[in-house]
């Protein structure tokens, strides 16, 4: 069975996220800006509202998103840069979400899980011709 955020393991969810560089983090935080833009036609605003769900994207929506931010960014060598991160597969990008979300720096929905981040793709297949 699936685990909603309320059950989620917040003790592995921070030893995982922890182990992830800053320029990781900052490259999720980027990232979901742009998935927002692009799935809502919104900037992130300054203060998120809890109650605001208009900006939600789900954890498969950020993970392509963030697939099209490392190759418009970093081209060839964007799973090169990924996996100097320790970023290896999308369930990576959801320990940092969820990292970011135990912070306070994000908020999740209820109906947000870790599982959702879980084999949106492959890297082989995202990354084709990366070094």
């Amino acid at each position: 069975m699936k685990k909603q955020q309320s059950e989620v393991d917040w003790q592995l969810i921070r030893a995982g996220a922890a182990r992830f560089p800053d320029e990781a983090v900052q490259f999720v935080r980027e990232g979901l800006a742009h998935t927002v833009k692009v799935t809502h036609g919104k900037d992130l605003p300054k203060v998120i509202d809890p109650a605001d769900e208009s900006r939600h994207v789900s954890g498969q929506q950020l993970c392509i998103g963030l697939r099209d931010v490392a190759v418009e960014r970093y081209g060839m060598l964007a799973r090169t840069v990924l996996g100097y991160w320790g970023i290896q597969r999308t369930v990576d990008f959801g320990t940092i979400v969820y990292g970011l979300i135990d912070k306070g720096e994000l908020r999740g929905s209820s109906r947000d899980s870790l599982e959702h981040f879980r084999d949106v793709y492959d890297f082989d297949e995202a990354f084709q011709g990366s070094v």
